[in-house]
Order: structure tokens, then sequence, then C-alpha cells
């Protein structure tokens, strides 16, 4: 692990300011220091020769005070750069994320993500509040001392220059064992996030099969494991600590015992001497205290190596360099299955329009797509080994795709939401749907409805800034999703039917759509949980829909969809 990796100076700024405040500090404090021993000093000696010591004493609380002060800048300081730091990082990871979509997302640890998006980069207070100052205080106030002892006392300033690197010595030692345990905890609770995450959405299934109670006892496992490398890891800070303190101790010793033979002998003054054993300490405190607070720190770095790995990922995805990734203007948020994202993420002027064809990508970004609707076309557009889809799908229409189950219905969709990879190449307005985000051109409801707590209204809304009461209901209503947008959920929507939930979701991407109408409106299987009547209305809705100017392209099973589609894209064998 490097003390400080160069890579977090460069995603986030507020490291930048305090790392340079941490410095400015430490010079301040280094002068503290050296100032409160001379005056500590001359109190002492002035006192045994009878003079009048008041002035040193006033100016020894002062400095006491001062540099009392300054401790408590740098830890405010640092408490705020910590914070500002894991803002910075973490929206640095959701523009990653968006930049290398959803099926880079789909093919990683998603709950390791979010643990360390939050619990990781929590722990990155004592990293910025401890570790980093002292760092920096080793760095600027270490040299300076030793110059100084041997300024007044080159043989103290010796004895100090020879047993002071024994401690990094030792600090890199432990420090290499300790990076291997560390990382193997924090593995440990990614892998125990991601089975608590995929035991409670598949606890329904679980129990079904009465697996319920095996899948408690894999977590139970897991759980010891952590328990198990949490204490190693406590174990080996234990271990650095008393070898750092031993070690500063013994050199301080091996000082202060020949400043004393001196002393005894008449070879060295005892204002040289008391002042000399009064830096002596100093000199080796900061080194220690990076040792003590490199432990603490291990679990906000193991985060930000996480993050950084996913942020260099994406600035070589992108094509650009890393400041893009962190400074750019916006890159959306992948929708996922639930048609998740940000409703104003898009451009002014998003087109409805996708072009799936052989040919490269331009590179053009999303500020291209603008002005009225573009056709739908789709050409040879293969995923995996299933067969290429050609059709067109003109603005004002609606397309069913239609097709027995594993023909590449949600495959196809998937495709062009950048969810798998899929040969040839697929544009919007002329832009390949790689080079941007689904967020920007695409309203999608999958067949999952995804909801999360909270109200009817905020799922519905979610990702819109400042949600319309209004915009919600009609959203809802064209859904036909007969609820109160006021009416709490639970954990991952829970309090309604299969069929309400999969209407909430609907009205989620209509009320995406309504937004931006030049949006794309992917549906897949809307209506599997609905019963006929219902599914009846919802086609008539996606119908006015259509005659209004939006490009729909539908999924369904049902028959029923034929009446309301303008064209039946078979896929598989002929429907």
């Amino acid at each position: 692990m490097k003390p400080v990796d160069p890579r977090l100076l460069r995603y986030a700024g507020a490291a930048r300011v305090f790392l340079a405040a941490s410095a400015l500090i430490g010079v301040v404090q280094t002068a503290v220091v050296i100032a409160f021993a001379w005056l500590l000093t001359d109190a002492v000696t002035g006192a045994l020769a009878g003079r009048d010591v008041s002035g040193s004493l006033v100016a020894l609380l002062l400095v006491a005070l001062l540099r009392g002060v300054l401790i408590a800048a740098s830890d405010a300081a640092g408490t705020r750069a910590a914070a500002k730091t894991g803002m910075q990082l973490r929206a640095a990871l959701i523009r990653a994320v968006g930049r290398l979509g959803p099926g880079w997302l789909a093919q990683r640890n998603q709950a390791g993500l979010a643990i360390t998006a939050g619990h990781g980069l929590e722990a990155l207070d004592s990293y910025f509040a401890r570790y980093i100052p002292q760092l920096v205080m080793t760095a600027i106030a270490t040299p300076v001392l030793l110059a100084v002892m041997w300024w007044f006392d080159w043989e103290s300033g010796l004895i100090a220059a020879v047993t002071l690197p024994l401690i990094p010595l030792f600090l890199i030692l432990i420090g290499i064992a300790t990076r291997t345990v560390q990382q193997r905890q924090w593995k440990t609770l990614q892998q125990l996030a991601a089975r608590f995450a995929d035991t409670v959405q598949g606890l329904a299934t679980l129990r079904l099969f009465g697996r319920e109670r095996r899948a408690a006892d894999r977590i139970e496992a897991t759980s010891d494991e952590y328990r198990r490398e949490t204490m190693k890891v406590l174990r080996f800070s234990f271990l650095s600590g008393f070898s750092m303190e031993l070690l500063a101790s013994l050199a301080v010793a091996l000082i202060a015992v020949a400043v004393g033979f001196r002393l005894l002998s008449g070879d060295l003054s005892l204002e040289i001497g008391l002042f000399v054993l009064l830096l002596a300490p100093e000199a080796f405190l900061p080194i220690r205290q990076v040792g003590v607070q490199f432990h603490a720190a291990a679990e906000g770095v193991a985060a930000t190596e996480d993050i950084f790995a996913v942020l260099d990922e994406a600035a070589g995805a992108g094509g650009s360099d890393a400041a893009g990734v962190v400074a750019g203007t916006r890159a959306g948020v992948a929708d996922g299955d639930a048609g998740l994202g940000d409703t104003n993420s898009g451009p002014a002027g998003s087109a409805a329009a996708i072009r799936a064809r052989d040919g490269a990508s331009d590179g053009a970004g999303p500020e291209v797509l603008r002005g009225a609707h573009a056709a739908l076309i789709v050409d040879g557009l293969r995923v995996r080994d299933l067969p290429p889809v050609s059709f067109t799908a003109e603005p004002g229409t609606i397309t069913l795709v239609e097709g027995p189950s594993g023909s590449g219905k949600t495959s196809l969709l998937a495709a062009l939401r950048g969810a798998v990879p899929f040969d040839g190449t697929a544009t919007v307005g002329g832009i390949d749907v790689r080079a941007l985000s689904p967020a920007d051109w695409t309203a999608w409801a999958g067949q999952r409805p995804g909801l999360l707590q909270g109200t009817i209204a905020q799922n519905v809304a979610l990702g819109d800034p400042a949600p319309d009461d209004a915009a919600v209901r009609a959203a809802l209503a064209a859904a036909c999703a007969d609820l109160d947008p006021d009416l709490e959920l639970g954990v991952q929507g829970s309090g309604l039917s299969g069929g309400q939930a999969q209407r909430v979701a609907v009205a989620r991407a209509l009320h995406r759509h309504a937004a931006d109408p030049r949006r794309v409106l992917l549906l897949d299987e809307p209506s599997s949980a609905l019963d006929p009547e219902t599914e009846s209305r919802l086609w008539r809705s996606l119908r006015e829909r259509a005659d209004a100017g939006a490009t729909v392209l539908l999924v369904s099973h049902r028959r029923s969809a034929r009446d309301v589609a303008d064209q039946v894209v078979a896929l598989g064998v002929n429907a």
C-alpha cells in the first residue's frame, strides 16, 4: 500500500487541498515543538540559576495552547476532507458505473460495490484525520528535528539518525503482513454482503424448497470467517504498536543515557542536554504515530483501491483521461431491470431512435441527439448464438417482439441497453449506443419491478430531483395502477401484489418517457402479471402514447398485444 496513492490526488480535489493544508500545519507544528522545547529548557535552567522565568512560563503556556489549536485544526480539517473526498469518490464511482454500463455491472459483485462506496469510504475518516497528518509530520518534522539535534549536539543527532531507520524498517515488514490479512478481511466482508443480499433476494424461493436453513448456515460461516480475519488484523495491529513503542523507547533511552554520562563528566552543558532530551521523543513521535494509524486507515485505503480500479477501467473504456470520469459534466447511471435512472439525466433533445447496423461509432456524444423523432432500425443484431434480428420501427408506432422462451426477446432489449455484448453496431441517431448511457435515450421497464422502500410516488419518480405530483399521478393512471401515490412500501416494495408492483414499474418507465418523449419506450413483458381487463387498458394506454409520437418497443408473449401493434417481429420459430 502506497503511503499516499497518486490516484487519490487525481480523482479527489479535496485530498489535494487537505495535503497542502497538512503540510502548512506540519511546518507550524514543527516550529512550535522546537519553541516549546527551548522555552521549557530556558524555564528549567533559569529556575535552577535563580533567574526570573515568568516571561518564559507565559510564552510556554501560549505555545502549548497554540500546539493544541493546531492539533484540533488538523483533526477538523481531516474530518472535513474525509467527508468531501468520500462524496467526490462516490460521485465518480457512480459516473464510472454509468460509463461502463449495465453489462459490466451485471458481471460484478454489486453488494461488494455498495459496501465499498458506503462502509469503505466512511473508513477514510481515520486515514485523513490521523494517518495523513502524521505522515506529513514525519516528512517535515523528523528531518528538521534531527537537524536541530545534530546542530546542538552531534552525538545525540548521530544516535537518533542511526536508530530512527529501524522503525520504518519494522513498519514495512509488519505492514506487508498486515496488508495481506487486511485484504482478506475486506474481501470476506464483501462476500458476506453479497451472500446476505442474494439470500434476502431469494428468500421466498429458499423457503419454498426448504433450503433457508442451509443459506443461514452459510451466512453464519462467512460471518465467523470475517470475525477471525478481523481478530488477525487486530493482532497485527497490537504487534505493530508494541514494536514501534519498544524501538522508539530504546532509541530515546540510548540518547538519554549518552546525555546523562556526558552531563556527569562535564562534556555537555545542562541547557544543551535538556534541550536535546526534550526534542528526542518529538523526533520519534510522528513515525511512531504513522505505524499506529496505519492499521486504522487500512480499511479505508482498501476501499479506495477498489474504487480506483473501477475509475481506471472507466477512464480506459471511455477513451479519455481519468479526469473525465470525475469532472465530466454528466455520465448517466444505467437503468437496470426496473427502469432506474435520473429522469433529468439525458440531454434536452434525446432522440427516440436506435439504429443497429454494421460499422463503427463516430465517437459523437449525446449532444448530437437533438431534434425531432427518428426511425428505429435494427439490422442484423446478434446476441450470443441467437439468430440475427432485423426490423424497422417508425415514431408513432408500436413494434411487438414475440417468440417462445429462449428465442432472445429479453436479450434483444438487454443488448440495446448495453447489458449484454452483441455483434454489429447499434446506434441512436447515428451514434453507437455503446458510447452512450442507456439513461440518455431509453425509458425502461423490465420483468422485475425492482421497487424500493418508500412511497409509491418516490418509486415512480425515482431519479427525478424535483418530482411533480401531477406527473406521477398521470403515469400511474397511464399504467392502470389505481394506487395511492402516498402509500408506503416496505423493503423491495413489499406491500403490493405482483400485478400492482409490475404496474408501478411500468408507471416509472412512462413517467421517465413523459419527461422526454423522444426517449425510446422499452417494455419487457409489462402485462405478464395482469388480468385480461387490466391488460387491455394498458394496451390502450400504450397505443395512445404511440399515437402521440412515441417509439415503443414491446416484448410480450400475450397474443392480445398484436391488437395494438403496428408490426410484429417474430423471434425463433415463426409465430
